[in-house]
């Protein structure tokens, strides 16, 4: 690539970066994009407040507890014994079950539940007729928990919906939009390789929707990480690969950028409806996992799902499809994950730079 030509690509970028970030038809994205962040945000407040709750419990507790002690309690205990260990519940609700023992006979049954809390975890008791039934410890911070959480909603809502229809509304316009506004033309007059404009308008379209879902994974994994206290989010980011992870969600981002943007770019050029493309394009990336194993490598899911730090797992009992959508059966090693998104990509941009010389421009047709 010769100087002018990178002249003219960083000429091309600075005119689409402003079309592109201040366009009407593209106000959507943003919502888009910040729904995870709505998510997470709404997620925050709520544990914020369950948090508050545990500590009101906490502070009501007969003596400040451990989670030692309320690990301490078991099934078929007493309720003497429960009480000599944790003192009188804060929370205890008590009702009478009518059970019928025979034809004519009925037995009342006394049932309690108990609630403890150190300020951080729960305990759960349920109590019959003076012993425990039922021990239900929930911890305030299950790290694999939330990481499989948030990495449910990157993969299913955030890769699968946000990022896919965000590129497609940038990248199918790029072309697209400047053909319904008119205004093609003046590039195709200007002294300036068609090839050459093709890449300045992929780069500022690479660059918008990476500003753009960047900027959302990061708010996603701040509002994520802000439900922990203080000692808990440092134990997270430094010392179970939270920081790592978050750092390769930021990267599976932009390689989805780069993967979606190239097939749109395409499609753009090649159809005036951009239904028809994005409605094939997501068949095509649902039906990924039922595909062989040649055609797999030929999406961009495939690729992504293999670069995720979480894999979600399959429940006992997920009907077979579901579980054939959530797992990962044919997982590729990072580089070769990489190099095939990077791979496709190219071959995408190849197929937009020789449709790009045919390109004709007729108005009166739109």
């Amino acid at each position: 690539m010769n100087r002018l030509w990178w002249t003219q690509i960083k000429a091309v970028i600075r005119l689409e970066l402003k079309k592109t970030f201040f366009a009407k038809r593209g106000l959507w994205i943003y919502a888009v994009a910040a729904l995870p962040v709505a998510l997470f945000v709404a997620y925050a407040i709520v544990m914020a407040n369950h948090q508050h709750q545990s500590a009101s419990i906490a502070r009501q507790s007969q003596w400040a507890l451990t989670r030692q002690d309320m690990l301490s309690i078991k099934a078929g205990m007493t309720k003497e014994e429960v009480i000599a260990i944790l003192g009188k519940p804060p929370l205890d609700l008590q009702w009478t079950e009518n059970r019928r023992v025979g034809p004519n006979a009925t037995e009342q049954i006394l049932r309690e539940d108990f609630h403890y809390s150190d300020g951080l975890d729960n305990l759960y008791l349920g109590l019959q007729n003076g012993k425990v039934q039922n021990v239900m410890m929930e911890d305030a911070n299950n790290f694999g928990q939330d990481a499989i959480m948030f990495a449910g909603v990157f993969q299913f809502f955030f890769l699968r919906l946000a990022i896919f229809f965000g590129c497609l509304g940038i990248f199918m316009n790029l072309f697209r939009g400047e053909v319904l506004d008119k205004s093609l033309h003046f590039y195709f007059l200007s002294p300036i390789r068609r090839e050459v404009l093709m890449a300045g308008k992929f780069l500022a379209g690479l660059l918008a929707t990476c500003t753009i879902f960047v900027t959302s994974e990061i708010l996603q994994t701040v509002a994520f990480v802000w439900t922990f206290n203080p000692h808990v989010r440092d134990l997270y980011l430094y010392h179970h690969h939270g920081l790592e992870q978050a750092a390769i969600y930021v990267g599976v981002t932009v390689l989805a950028c780069i993967g979606y943007g190239a097939f749109f770019l395409v499609a753009g050029m090649f159809f005036r409806n951009p239904i028809i493309p994005a409605a094939a394009i997501l068949i095509w990336e649902g039906i990924n996992p039922f595909l062989p194993a040649i055609l797999k490598q030929f999406s961009v899911i495939y690729y992504l799902k293999s670069l995720c730090p979480v894999e979600i797992p399959v429940s006992p009992g997920t009907p077979s499809l579901f579980a054939l959508l959530i797992s990962n059966a044919d997982p590729i090693s990072p580089p070769l994950a990489i190099g095939g998104i990077l791979a496709v990509a190219f071959i995408a941009l190849f197929v937009s730079s020789v449709q790009v010389r045919r390109m004709e421009i007729n108005y009166t047709t739109e």
